[in-house]
């Protein structure tokens, strides 16, 4: 008994495992978008290793305001979301030291620093130049806001 392949068998084997060998390198590949790593907490981050880090992650939030005075949008978003997850880690790592019920309310000023952080990355995305510098000054002031408690 011959064996007969149509064009249309073979291309559908073809499509078949080229669908397979993109979705084994898409599950394979650890690429990140340049966009938030979800993926921060690192639960091996001691808290010694998060007071050590978070003044100088704060002063590279901070240092964001030199890239929104030079107007440079897609650098600003990438310094911004950069500083803002190193610093998240810290924050979220010295939190969890904390006693329970100090949490809350350090839970609460996190939120309203990072919920700041994202307002601001999206004026910068908009070119929105009264709302980037409104941003700022609440990121700033959210920021002053939690460093002080912690």
């Amino acid at each position: 008994m011959a064996l007969h392949i149509t064009r249309r068998r073979a291309t559908t084997n073809i499509l078949a495992a080229s669908v397979g060998v993109l979705a084994m390198e898409a599950i394979s590949c650890q690429q990140t978008a340049s966009g938030f790593d979800f993926g921060m907490t690192a639960p091996e981050q001691t808290l010694e290793e998060a007071e050590s880090g978070i003044k100088g992650h704060a002063q590279s939030l901070i240092q964001v305001k030199e890239l929104l005075e030079a107007e440079s949008w897609n650098a600003a978003q990438k310094a911004l979301r950069k500083s803002s997850a190193y610093l998240k880690q810290d924050i979220y790592t010295i939190i969890q030291a904390k006693p329970g019920s100090e949490r809350p309310e350090l839970r609460k000023l996190y939120s309203d620093l990072f919920n700041s952080v994202t307002r601001l990355d999206y004026a910068a995305r908009d070119e929105n130049v009264p709302r980037i510098w409104d941003c700022y000054g609440n990121v700033v002031s959210a920021l002053s806001n939690i460093l002080s408690r912690l």
